[in-house]
């Protein structure tokens, strides 16, 4: 079995988020960058099939800018067998992603393909499902828990309501939440080892995908400061705020 697992470059989490003084967009510039924590988790799954002798190998994909790179040989110092980089200057959305990685898949043929469910740049939440639509594949999203039995995967999905157990044919796509596992660290030996694992390079062209940006950002703006809070004297003064002021009875 062969298992594709998605990684993103996203600004560290904890990073405090600057807007840019144009409103163009959150400034990245000298800002400390890491892997998305939904797609550490991808990568920790994927390496425990292979430790298990379920996987036979483990790709590690990232699409962006050269310095994508970074990202890579992190998920390969953590234990993925090589990667590939798609690289590109462009301003990529879900939909653009979706049709790299389908273009990918349909190259490498694998069974299974793992993604965070969601990065915490954009929340999103969006290019598994659209990944699955195209490839026409089983899915199941928010993973808590995932066990392949030949060609069946049994997936337990966090839903609102508690946990939901779903039987899917392979081949599929997952997506990973917080509670699949505890990502491992890379360890000094394995780091340097990472520096000798092949990375495959391509660009959107060689695959064949259109990436130009169908949405435009108008607009990026901080959130306003929250404003201090209000003490009042008695319980009718606060019924009285709530009922007139915050209108929330």
């Amino acid at each position: 079995m062969k298992v594709l697992v998605a990684v993103k470059r996203v600004i560290d989490y904890n990073v405090k988020i600057r807007v840019k003084s144009d409103k163009s967009g959150v400034e990245t510039a000298n800002a400390k960058m890491s892997m998305n924590p939904f797609d550490e988790i991808g990568i920790e799954e994927g390496v425990r099939l292979r430790e298990a002798g379920t996987a036979e190998e483990l790709i590690a994909l990232s699409v962006g800018v050269q310095q994508c790179q970074e990202t890579i040989r992190t998920a390969l110092a953590m234990g993925a067998d090589r990667g590939i980089l798609i690289v590109t200057e462009a301003e990529l959305e879900p939909l653009a992603i979706a049709k790299l990685m389908a273009a990918v898949v349909e190259k490498e043929k694998p069974d299974l393909v793992i993604l965070g469910k969601q990065a915490i740049d954009d929340d999103c939440n969006q290019t598994g499902q659209m990944l699955a639509a195209l490839l026409g594949w089983s899915q199941g999203t928010f993973a808590s828990s995932v066990t392949l039995n030949g060609e069946r995967a049994e997936v337990v999905r966090e839903v609102d309501g508690g946990l939901e157990t779903i039987d899917i044919a392979m081949p599929a796509v997952v997506t990973t939440d917080l509670r699949l596992n505890t990502p491992r660290y890379a360890s000094l030996p394995n780091i340097m080892k990472a520096k000798k694992k092949p990375i495959d390079t391509f660009t959107p062209d060689d695959l064949g995908v259109d990436v130009s940006p169908r949405l435009t950002t108008i607009d990026v703006i901080e959130p306003e400061g929250r404003q201090a809070g209000v003490i009042v004297e008695d319980v009718d003064q606060l019924v009285d705020k709530l009922r007139n002021e915050a209108k929330v009875i």
